[in-house]
């Protein structure tokens, strides 16, 4: 089965699961980024109730998990899902639920959003995510709401939550790690920090990104790499590790903000 069949197969199958009204195919699958040994990102979107075990009936073997499995936060974006091998090719699936999504749209509008904690990422996961997938992801079945354009508002003040958080992440690493030479605190800070500060800069610049594996490359921060490579648990030199992050994230947003 080429890579065209094992779409349009792995769409059929999913679109036919009780109470789902729309798949797509995202990743870097959708974008065009993938590499051969990259896996398929699948994300289901219902309305109402959803049952995995409808899922599980599907034959496909892996790891099916129930909804919210993924997260502890109610009536969460990021509600589970499974990780499957499908005709040899590894996949996952994603749940969505179309109203906490359709609500997201709306409060991002406003410029509202909230954040998650998620398995795997350094930093919690804007609900907006879910916007970005709409995006950029490539519709198989159903009529999923359509999201273009970054939302103004939401230019407007993502970057100040993000860089708030940023900052105290900082402000800890530097006044309570780095004095003391703890160095897998202080860098373990100092990178949530830079992962809060690329956030901020692409929410300044209206780029949308799903995840966080190019969060850094797409923010213009990968200098933090070298920053953090740098280290060593002397405190003199851990200081100036978070001061040189710090003050290289202040500068990529000043120059995301002025570009607005």
């Amino acid at each position: 089965m080429d890579d065209s069949a094992f779409v349009a197969y792995v769409g059929e199958r999913l679109g036919s699961l009780p109470g789902v009204e729309a798949v797509t195919l995202g990743g870097s699958r959708a974008e065009g980024t993938n590499r051969p040994d990259s896996d398929w990102d699948f994300s289901i979107y219902y309305r109402g109730a959803f049952d995995p075990q409808g899922l599980r009936e599907l034959g496909w073997p892996g790891v099916i998990g129930e909804l919210g499995s993924w997260s502890s936060v109610p009536d969460t974006v990021f509600n589970g899902g499974a990780w499957l091998t499908v005709e040899g090719r590894q996949s996952d699936v994603h749940y969505r639920d179309l109203d906490v999504v359709e609500h997201v749209i709306t409060e991002a509008g406003e410029g509202r959003f909230t954040t998650e904690p998620l398995w795997f990422h350094l930093a919690r996961l804007p609900s907006y995510f879910a916007m970005a997938e709409l995006a950029m992801n490539r519709v198989l079945v159903g009529d999923p709401p359509v999201v273009h354009s970054y939302p103004e508002a939401l230019r407007g003040h993502a970057p100040d939550v993000w860089w708030t958080q940023a900052e105290a992440e900082f402000d800890y690493a530097s006044r309570y790690h780095a004095s003391s030479g703890r160095l897998t605190q202080c860098l373990g800070l100092v990178a949530r920090a830079a992962t809060c500060s690329a956030h901020a800069v692409l929410a300044a610049r209206g780029i949308w990104i799903t995840n966080e594996k190019q969060l850094f490359v797409r923010a213009g921060l990968r200098e933090v790499d070298s920053i953090l490579s740098a280290a060593t648990a002397d405190p003199a030199r851990l200081l100036l590790t978070v001061d040189e992050a710090r003050t290289l994230c202040a500068e990529s947003l000043r120059e995301a903000r002025a570009e607005r």
